[in-house]
């Protein structure tokens, strides 16, 4: 029988990052061609890191006193920018430089310098239907029945890390929201699920095949989108026996994040919510996905779930019961991928005085994401080579709905998320906890 593992047990564990990480993404869009511009600025010396804790971000380490705050990249074993090499699927056949233009995020002065490298990468066949994504269509669509298709991309990971010499993998998802759909028996165990695929069941979306095949290769799998995908019993269920770090989901950019800024500080000051109504303009493909009712309801669930965790108005009655919570998001093409958010804020304060908070957010969505994108890829390799599998609940900090544990409610609260991060990391290379008491220096 052995004992618990002790610090130097837990740092001494982890695999090394040797050799090159691939990262492949499920969509070449907007969010994906930024992510992949944006490091290979970095890597020519033509930008900085701007959004990424793996690259910007200190982490304390002992008292305050200790002076102890080397950058995360430098106290964790991260894969280094210069070891990552890209690849995608999309339905739509255009390279990354190609892509890129059309999504109209990135200016000519940073795309040109790199055009060489980006038209290097053209998506592989995409895992796509209508059916679940209605306002796209593509011609760089893989066939088959969902077997078949989930089969051939564990073959185009295979070939993709061969073929790049890659010693690791890991599959961030990039691409569009894809109808709501909720879990049923097809995705309770993965005899049931793989019985779906072979069925070519609608209950299995395209999301999930790449998941399924991501899982079955060892390759790590971060869901940026709000759609079901690894969150349901079967993935899971094969995510730990394969040793797999999954996590999700939907990326936490610019709404949303806001929210889990403003909650937790009117909480925190036992201030009351009457009301809180969002609306946003959007232009990109995503906008335009989100202009189906039935993807805009995945969408609205993974939006909505936020304000309620975050203010327990069960605990709370007398500042947050019944409060109205309202989300649009409409498509207008003109703005592209600047998006602007919209939030009126109905707050009560001493003895039941209304007042407003009102916050106008001209954000650039892909510009918030792809950070994010860079930090979930590195942070799922370490995971995994930590040996941590299944649900990655310390990455929540990254993620509109975050993924837990069955019967646990997932946190919200960005600043105990980030508390959670950092202390995960803390914990695996065996330093200590950060309490923040303070008490030892008045003692």
């Amino acid at each position: 029988m052995t004992g618990p593992s002790t610090a130097q047990d837990r740092k001494t564990s982890i695999q090394p990052a040797t050799g090159k990480l691939g990262i492949l993404t499920p969509g070449l869009g907007a969010v994906a061609t930024t992510f992949i511009a944006g490091v290979e600025s970095v890597r020519r010396g033509l930008s900085k890191p701007i959004g990424s804790l793996t690259q910007m971000a200190t982490i304390r380490l002992g008292k305050r006193t200790d002076n102890r705050s080397p950058l995360i990249k430098d106290f964790v074993p991260l894969a280094g920018l210069e070891d990552l090499v890209f690849g995608a699927w999309d339905p739509i056949p255009d390279d990354a430089y190609t892509a890129a233009k059309k999504a109209g995020v990135l200016e000519d002065r940073d795309l040109e310098p790199i055009k060489d490298f980006l038209s290097g990468i053209k998506p592989m066949p995409a895992a796509f239907e209508n059916t679940y994504v209605t306002r796209i269509n593509g011609t760089n669509v893989k066939t088959g029945s969902k077997r078949e298709q989930a089969e051939a991309l564990r073959e185009d990971i295979r070939r993709f890390k061969s073929e790049n010499g890659c010693d690791r993998v890991v599959l961030v998802w990039c691409a569009s929201t894809e109808i709501y759909i909720k879990a049923g028996p097809q995705h309770a165990t993965v005899e049931a699920f793989e019985k779906a695929m072979d069925a070519n069941d609608a209950a299995i979306a395209p999301s999930m095949l790449y998941a399924w095949a991501a899982i079955m290769e060892g390759c790590a799998f971060a869901n940026g989108a709000p759609n079901l995908t690894t969150d349901v019993p079967a993935l899971l269920e094969l995510a730990n026996q394969k040793g797999v770090a999954v996590s999700g989901k939907d990326f936490k950019t610019g709404q949303t994040w806001m929210k889990t800024i403003i909650a937790p500080g009117m909480k925190a000051r036992m201030l009351g919510l009457a009301g809180w109504y969002s609306t946003n303009i959007l232009g990109n493909r995503d906008g335009e996905v989100l202009d189906d009712p039935a993807s805009f309801k995945t969408k609205e669930e993974s939006k909505l779930s936020v304000l309620h965790t975050i203010l327990q108005p069960e605990k709370y009655p007398d500042l947050y019961e019944g409060f109205s919570h309202v989300v649009r998001i409409n498509y207008y093409p003109p703005r592209g991928d600047n998006k602007e958010g919209w939030d009126n804020i109905d707050i009560v304060g001493w003895m039941g005085y209304p007042m407003q908070i009102k916050v106008n957010f001209l954000c650039r969505d892909s510009i918030l994401a792809a950070p994010l994108v860079l930090d979930l890829a590195l942070f799922s390799d370490f995971a995994q080579r930590a040996g941590m599998k299944g649900i990655q609940e310390w990455l929540s900090f990254y993620y509109k709905s975050p993924m837990t544990a069955p019967g646990l409610q997932p946190e919200h609260d960005l600043f105990i998320q980030q508390t959670k991060l950092k202390n995960t990391l803390r914990h695996l290379m065996g330093e200590d906890q950060i309490t923040h008491l303070g008490l030892e220096y008045y003692a």
